[in-house]
């Protein structure tokens, strides 16, 4: 107590005798101090800034410092680019440049027809087949996608929701012609369909008949592919939607939480399917806060499934995530800028503690990467790794005054709003409701006025703006010839299947969805069968509808 007393006198001293002078003199360049997210910033910390620094370390309960006692020292992070585009062909030529450039992970970008669980001929899919990533719509996209990459050799990211089971059951048969056992197979499913709800939008069935195909990865990869990560609950789309960084933890947090409870409601033993739960988090611009957001994270989740689920292992209470550098800050504008943007948020992200890093090109503001600017990410992620001595210590902002503040005030921020969905009775009841949505929109509207008020500077956009249009780097163009490739390939596909086989395995399909029956046998069988993605989807939305969703005001 007396040493308490003792350094609020100092405080005191400092800041009368020190800073006030000091400003008097010269005064702050603006009247306050914000993070991105607008938590207000005082211009110093002490150890009485902090109620109860967390004396916890590296790889033990509640794991704030970090899940792996020796942290990057035994390998770094995964280094995984996210990629897809075009034809499959063109996309496997791309994978097999980042691999030998040095990636260790392939991150499956998928166009938006196959996100939406249609095929390249469907009428919704004109203009947009191979745009934003690569069409997959049959078993020979997908055996083509992965030609001459061996599946035992490599960890693959799909970046899929409302068709992952149909994805993800493509990937398993073409696991099994190249001979590779399901067991060998390690990766990640995103399959995060309540955050498409929230933010990104790409939702095809109600809510509760897509949590049941959520749930049915998890009971079969428990079964059967027991390596394979059957979720990445992503905060990602709900802060490049806008959220503030307490409003990603708590509805990622959330999302994770009603995937837990519709598991065990299914009939699952916790410590079976959670060891397997991922997480994706957006690494935004706010060096410290975004620091602290990954500590809170781990910190709430080991509480969240030890306290409130029971689960026994260590492995259920541990929260590993893979992260990506902000696409939502990057400009069109000055885009070479994007490179220091993205090499200080993947900076974040490291000494967040992440499991694996995606870290954005520098023309994505303009188009889908380059190969020379996809390049020139990777080997971002190598200077970090291999020149700047990251990989050396663990959580070298553990007992930072600043940061563990900044720890304990998101910890609380984001609890509060879990709190408050619980009260709505979870998270689909509040989707319902557009609570997630409303504060979303608010918080993107809040910064986007800070923006043009000029009280949030972004160079190159509201200050430093040079005269001209300036020099853009050269950009990937997707033209209509990637259609056409996949509209020959499609009807290649329909002409050589076995259509009375490829109808028995749809109409099984509808059976099993009319059913309490895990839905994966069926879908291996229909894509066995050469059945497309738009067809399967086409049955599933027979059974359960089509989301439609209410405007939030």
């Amino acid at each position: 107590m007396q040493g308490t007393k003792a350094r609020e006198r100092a405080r005191e001293r400092w800041q009368r005798e020190v800073l006030e002078p000091s400003l008097k003199k010269v005064p702050e360049r603006q009247s306050s101090f914000t993070t991105v997210s607008g938590r207000p910033i005082d211009v110093l910390y002490t150890p009485d800034s902090v109620a109860d620094v967390d004396s916890s370390v590296p790889g033990e309960f509640p794991y704030t410092r970090g899940l792996y006692p020796e942290g990057y020292r035994r390998k770094p992070w995964t280094i995984r680019q996210f990629a897809g585009f075009g034809t499959p062909e063109q996309t496997n030529a791309r994978y097999k440049q980042l691999l030998s450039a040095g990636g260790t992970g392939l991150s499956v970008a998928f166009d938006l027809p196959t996100l939406m669980g249609r095929d390249p001929d469907d009428p919704l899919s004109r203009g947009e087949v191979g745009k934003c990533g690569v069409s997959v719509a049959s078993l020979a996209d997908m055996e083509m996608l992965f030609d001459g990459i061996a599946l035992d050799a490599i960890t693959t990211s799909m970046t899929i929701n409302a068709p992952a089971a149909m994805i993800f059951a493509m990937y398993l048969v073409v696991a099994e012609r190249q001979g590779v056992s399901w067991p060998s197979l390690s990766g990640t499913l995103q399959n995060d369909i309540l955050k498409e709800f929230i933010a990104q939008k790409e939702f095809i069935f109600p809510p509760r008949p897509s949590m049941r195909l959520v749930t049915d990865t998890f009971d079969f990869c428990a079964r059967h592919v027991p390596r394979w990560n059957t979720i990445s609950v992503s905060g990602y789309h709900i802060r490049e939607a806008g959220s503030t960084a307490a409003q990603e933890l708590a509805f990622t947090l959330r999302n994770g939480i009603e995937y837990v409870r519709y598991g065990i409601d299914a009939g699952l033993d916790v410590d079976v399917f959670a060891p397997r739960i991922s997480f994706f988090f957006n690494a935004h611009n706010d060096f410290f806060e975004e620091i602290a957001k990954f500590r809170a994270a781990r910190r709430m989740w080991a509480r969240i499934m030890r306290d409130r689920f029971g689960a026994k292992q260590p492995r259920s209470w541990q929260l590993r995530f893979h992260a990506q550098t902000a696409g939502v800050s990057l400009t069109a504008q000055q885009p070479y800028n994007n490179v220091v943007r993205t090499a200080v948020q993947a900076l974040a992200a490291v000494l967040g503690g992440t499991q694996s890093l995606h870290t954005n090109a520098l023309d994505e503001a303009l188009a889908l990467p380059t190969e020379a600017a996809a390049t020139l990410a990777v080997r971002t992620q190598q200077v970090l790794a291999h020149e700047t001595g990251l990989t050396d210590v663990v959580d070298p902002f553990g007992g930072s005054w600043f940061v563990e503040r900044l720890t304990d005030d998101l910890e609380r921020e984001a609890s509060a709003v879990i709190d408050a969905i619980d009260r709505m009775g979870g998270m689909i009841e509040a989707i319902e409701e557009g609570y997630p949505q409303r504060e979303i929109a608010q918080a993107a509207y809040t910064y986007q006025q800070a923006v043009e008020r000029r009280e949030r500077i972004v160079v190159g956009v509201n200050e430093f703006v040079t005269s001209g249009a300036g020099k853009s780097p050269q950009t990937l163009y997707i033209d209509e010839g990637t259609a056409d490739a996949q509209l020959k390939r499609l009807a290649q596909v329909r002409a050589g299947r076995d259509q009375a086989g490829c109808d028995r395995a749809l109409a099984a399909l509808e059976a099993a969805a009319d059913s309490r029956d895990n839905m994966m046998p069926a879908l291996l069988d229909a894509v066995r069968a050469y059945a497309t993605v738009g067809e399967m989807c086409a049955v599933l939305r027979g059974v359960w509808g089509e989301y439609e969703e209410t405007p939030t005001i």
